[in-house]
């Protein structure tokens, strides 16, 4: 499928789980947005993510795996990067970047230790691999896993994945 046609129907699909949000009732426990808003290390991501109209999705029902770079992974990216990419005229193209973060379904690190790699949100696959202990998503590591949340899961990891942008 070409990536027009996925796009066409991440947007549908995106849009489904956010009417089906707005219905859900998640009995109090924080979604995966909440959590890391919560969590006080993601505030970088939680303005990429608000930028990029992209909060609404992921307090939708999920479940979410979610591959979230931390405040300093943001820091790690080359100077005037993230101002450029958090510009309006930008918005697609944070959003390609942000949705290569997420996996459909709740991934626990069980499980994600099992696999060689996972198709993300906007249709590009991760590489994910482990040695000697050490869990990495492409050059990522994951320094902190199953943080449970009410739509999903949160792996923490130490660098932003950057898909093909082709």
């Amino acid at each position: 499928m070409n990536r027009i046609g996925f796009g066409v129907i991440a947007v549908l699909l995106l849009s489904s789980i956010l009417a089906v949000a707005a219905l859900a009732d998640n009995g109090g426990a924080k979604d995966i947005v909440d959590t890391a808003v919560a969590a006080a290390s993601f505030k970088t991501l939680v303005t990429a993510l608000e930028a990029a109209d992209l909060v609404g999705t992921l307090k939708g029902a999920g479940p979410f795996t979610f591959f979230a770079p931390t405040d300093e992974a943001f820091a790690k990216l080359p100077a005037g990067t993230l101002a450029d990419l958090l510009k309006p005229e930008n918005k697609d193209k944070l959003r390609a970047i942000l949705t290569y973060h997420v996996v459909a379904g709740k991934v626990t690190a069980a499980k994600v230790v099992k696999l060689s790699s996972a198709t993300t949100g906007n249709g590009q696959d991760v590489r994910i691999s482990t040695s000697g202990g050490t869990v990495k998503v492409n050059d990522a590591q994951v320094i902190k896993t199953d943080i449970v949340a009410s739509n999903g899961v949160i792996h923490v990891i130490d660098t932003v994945l950057l898909p093909d942008m082709q």
